[in-house]
């Protein structure tokens, strides 16, 4: 029995020896496995990958309009032409408008007064719409053709008007229409013409009307229409001077500047809706 007993001695030793070494490597276990964990997806890394990217993304931009500015409206037509068109008026009435740069206006009334023998009416006026680029309803020129559009509409659907006819106008501007019609009020006949033109991002609109008044003869509508014409051309070639020597010579996409135009803000700009 006592051998026995010093043969199991070692024997159980050797099982002691084996289940230390076996609980001292779980701890080491549990560390690795701690430390692993550290390295995952919530360390934030993820997140700031994610900003990067985000912030990385570019800005919508749209290209900015050819014309800056607009003339003094007043002074959009030569004095040769304001004699020709309107031979009695002594100055131009401007319109109101708090941004003379994207919207103005000016008009002329002229009475020739013969006494008796009656008297020749006429009246005239400009008015300059320009629109800016916008990141949101897009570029300034077509915004501005948008409006064209609707003017010759609104135009064509003048109350009242008589004998309307409505023609494409060529070599002025990107695109014109002149419409012309009879009104008849208390004083006489009045012979309308109205000429509407779209240079890049501004908006022409050109009316020009005589009456003879007191029993005088009727103008003729045909030369009116010829006058209104020529007026509107020379309002287009106004907006294109006064933006500088590289409008002016048939490049309007360069500013007065020389320098390209820097991409148009997100923010509207008032001149962009509206009627002059």
């Amino acid at each position: 029995m006592q051998r026995r007993a010093q043969r199991e001695q070692p024997e159980r030793a050797k099982r002691l020896t084996r289940v230390l070494v076996c609980a001292a490597a779980v701890p080491v276990m549990l560390v690795a496995t701690g430390c692993s964990s550290d390295s995952g997806p919530d360390d934030g890394g993820g997140d700031k990958a994610a900003s990067a990217s985000a912030s990385a993304s570019p800005s919508p931009t749209v290209q900015a309009a050819a014309y800056r500015t607009l003339p003094e409206a007043c002074r959009a037509l030569s004095k040769k032409t304001l004699e020709d068109l309107a031979p009695k008026a002594k100055s131009g009435k401007e319109g109101s408008s708090d941004d003379v740069a994207s919207r103005a206006s000016c008009s002329w009334s002229s009475l020739d007064n013969n006494g008796v023998k009656g008297s020749q009416f006429r009246w005239l006026n400009v008015s300059l719409l320009r629109f800016e680029s916008d990141t949101t309803r897009g570029p300034g020129d077509k915004l501005a053709q948008e409006y064209y559009d609707k003017q010759v509409r609104e135009i064509r659907a003048t109350p009242g008007a008589k004998g309307l006819n409505a023609q494409a106008v060529t070599g002025t501007g990107d695109e014109a229409t002149a419409v012309r019609y009879d009104l008849k009020k208390k004083e006489g006949t009045f012979k309308q013409q109205t000429v509407v033109v779209r240079v890049e991002n501004v908006v022409v609109t050109l009316d020009y009307n005589g009456a003879g008044l007191a029993g005088d003869k009727t103008p003729d509508a045909a030369a009116l229409l010829a006058d209104a014409k020529k007026a509107a051309k020379e309002a287009v070639l106004s907006v294109t001077r006064a933006n500088g020597p590289a409008a002016a010579s048939g490049s309007p996409s360069a500013p007065a500047s020389g320098r390209p135009s820097a991409p148009a803000s997100k923010a509207p700009s008032a001149s962009a809706s509206g009627k002059s």
